[in-house]
C-alpha cells in the first residue's frame, strides 16, 4: 500500500509540475513531452545496474517509504526454441517450477508464499518467460533462495509431471478447445508462419504434452535456464544486504560453454490470405484480420507500435471513433503480437445486423489507404507519443509491473531500460507513420472470416436486406 502511494506521489507531483507551464487549452509540445517523460528518467537514475560473472544481469531499484518488494525474473526461452516432439515444452515447464525444487519440494513454494501473504504468477510467451512475486521485504532473503533453488535446482516427479499434464491439457480445453472459432483460427493463423520457430503454438500439442517425461524436461531445463539468459530485477523497499543475497544465491550457478541459440528476424511480405471457418458453437459472425509487422529490435518497431495506436488501440482510435455515432461494428478487439523479432497486428470485428463482413473489411483498407496516402497532423502524432507516454507511465505506476518491464528489457536498452523505449518513440515522424502503413499495411492482409451455423448466416442475411431502421429495431430487441 505504501508502495503504491510513493509511486503515485512521485507521478503526480510531476504532472502537476507539468501542468504548472502548460495552459490548458494548448496541445503539448516536444518540451512538454518531455517534461511528461521526466517520471522515467528520474526512476532509471535510481537503478542499479549489476552483471554478475555468470552473465546474469540485475538491475535493483529502491523505493522509499515501502514494506514490500516485487521481484522479476525473465528467461529468454519461449516456444521458439522448442524441438519438434516438445512443443508446449517452455509453458509446461513454467507450471514445473512451481512444484517443488531439491531444497522445497512439493508444494512448498507455494506454500512459503501464502504464509507471507506474498502474490506469485508466472507466463510464457514465443521468446521469454518470465515468473514475478511481491512479498513483504523482510522476506527477501528467503524469496531470493526460494527462487535460485527452483530455477537453478528443479525436482521434477513422474507425479508432479503427469499432475501437470492434466492441467495443462485443461487450460488447452478450457480456453482453446470449448471456446468457439478459437482453434481453428489459431491454426490457420500458426500456418501463416509455417517454417519458422514460431509456427506451433505456446500451449503446444496434446501429443508432445502428454508423452513429456521428467527426463526430457530435464534436458529442456539444462539447455535454456541458465545464468547468462535470465534477468532478475527487485523492486521497492530493498534491505542493505540485497546485492549480497543475490551473488549468495545466484552466483554460484555455473554458465554453460555453449553459447545461448541466436534467433534470425523475420519479416514477411504481406501478401494476401482469405480463408473462412464454420463452427456451429458460434454465436454470431465475426472478421479477423491479420498483418505481419516487425519485431521489437526493427527500426521501425516504434512507428508501428504508433500506428497500431492510432488505427485501433488507443481510445480515440480511428476504428474507436468509427463508432461513436452509427456503428457499423458491435466489438473491436485488437492485442499486437510484439516479439523480439517478429511482430503481428490483428484486429477482429464483430458487425452490425446490417453490416456485412465484406463491408467491414473494405472500411479498413480504406482507412488505411487514406492513411498511407496522406500522413497524420504533428498535433496527431503528440497526442499519440502523449498516449504512450500515459500508458507507460501507469505501468511503472506498480511495482510489480516495474519489476515485469525491467526484466524484459532488450538487449539495446540494458543501460537504459526506460528511456530508451521512450526515445525511439519520440524519434517518430508524422512520415514514418505514413511509410509503415504503406510499408507492412497496405500491401496485402490476412483475412478469416468466422461463421456461425447455417441458419444463424442466414437470418444475418435476411437482416442485411431489411430496411436499415427495421433491423436496427430488431438489433435493439435482441441485446
Amino acid at each position: 500500500m505504501k508502495t503504491e502511494f510513493s509511486l503515485k506521489y512521485c507521478l503526480l507531483t510531476c504532472c502537476w509540475c507539468l501542468c504548472a507551464f502548460i495552459s490548458p487549452n494548448t496541445l503539448a509540445d516536444e518540451l512538454n513531452l518531455n517534461q511528461l517523460a521526466a517520471p522515467l528518467y528520474h526512476l532509471e537514475q535510481k537503478i542499479n545496474y549489476q552483471t554478475l560473472d555468470n552473465g546474469l544481469q540485475i538491475r535493483l531499484l529502491a523505493l522509499e517509504n515501502t514494506l514490500s518488494v516485487s521481484i522479476a525474473s525473465q528467461f529468454s526461452v519461449g516456444s521458439r526454441d522448442e524441438v519438434s516432439g516438445q512443443t508446449g515444452y517452455a509453458h509446461l515447464f513454467e507450471h514445473m517450477l512451481f512444484k517443488g525444487s531439491k531444497n522445497a519440494p512439493g508444494d512448498s513454494y507455494a506454500q512459503t508464499m501464502s504464509s507471507l501473504s506474498g502474490q506469485f504468477n508466472a507466463s510464457t510467451f514465443f521468446d521469454f518467460t518470465n515468473y514475478y512475486l511481491t512479498i513483504p521485504s523482510e522476506a527477501l532473503e528467503l524469496a531470493l533462495w526460494l527462487e535460485a533453488d527452483r530455477f537453478i535446482r528443479p525436482a521434477l516427479t513422474q507425479e508432479t509431471v503427469t499432475n501437470q499434464q492434466a492441467t495443462v491439457l485443461e487450460e488447452m480445453a478450457s480456453t482453446i478447445d470449448n471456446q468457439p472459432y478459437v482453434r481453428q483460427a489459431m491454426e490457420f493463423l500458426l500456418k501463416q508462419v509455417q517454417g519458422t520457430p514460431y509456427q506451433h503454438a505456446v500451449i503446444g500439442s496434446k501429443q508432445d504434452i502428454a508423452q513429456s517425461t521428467p527426463a526430457s524436461l530435464n534436458r529442456f531445463h539444462q539447455n535454456h535456464y541458465r545464468p547468462d539468459a535470465m534477468q532478475l530485477s527487485i523492486v521497492g523497499g530493498l534491505p542493505a544486504q540485497t546485492t549480497d543475497w543475490v551473488q549468495s544465491q545466484f552466483g554460484d550457478w555455473v554458465k554453460p560453454v555453449s553459447p545461448i541459440k541466436a534467433h534470425q528476424e523475420y519479416i514477411f511480405d504481406n501478401k494476401s490470405a482469405r480463408a473462412e471457418i464454420v463452427d456451429s458453437r458460434g454465436p454470431w459472425p465475426a472478421l479477423l484480420l491479420a498483418w505481419h509487422t516487425v519485431g521489437q529490435v526493427h527500426p521501425d518497431a516504434a512507428a508501428v507500435s504508433l500506428l497500431e495506436g492510432y488505427l485501433f488501440q488507443n481510445r480515440n482510435s480511428i476504428i474507436k471513433q468509427s463508432g461513436l455515432q452509427d456503428p457499423e461494428q458491435l466489438l473491436t478487439y485488437s492485442i499486437p503480437l510484439s516479439m523480439e523479432l517478429m511482430g503481428v497486428t490483428n484486429l477482429v470485428m464483430v458487425p452490425r445486423a446490417k453490416i456485412s463482413l465484406d463491408r467491414l473489411a473494405k472500411n479498413i483498407e480504406q482507412m488505411i489507404n487514406q492513411l498511407s496516402s496522406q500522413a497524420i497532423s504533428e498535433a496527431e502524432l503528440t497526442q499519440l507519443k502523449a498516449q504512450w507516454l500515459n500508458l507507460k507511465l501507469r505501468q511503472v505506476d506498480s511495482p510489480s509491473a516495474l519489476a515485469r518491464l525491467l526484466s524484459a528489457t532488450l538487449t539495446q536498452d540494458s543501460q537504459t531500460p526506460l528511456s530508451g523505449p521512450w526515445e525511439r518513440i519520440n524519434a517518430v515522424t508524422a512520415a514514418d507513420i505514413q511509410r509503415v502503413a504503406s510499408r507492412y499495411f497496405n500491401h496485402g492482409y490476412v483475412r478469416l472470416d468466422l461463421l456461425p451455423p447455417w441458419y444463424i448466416r442466414w437470418g444475418k442475411t435476411l437482416l442485411e436486406w431489411l430496411p436499415h431502421g427495421l433491423t436496427d429495431s430488431l438489433e435493439d430487441g435482441v441485446l
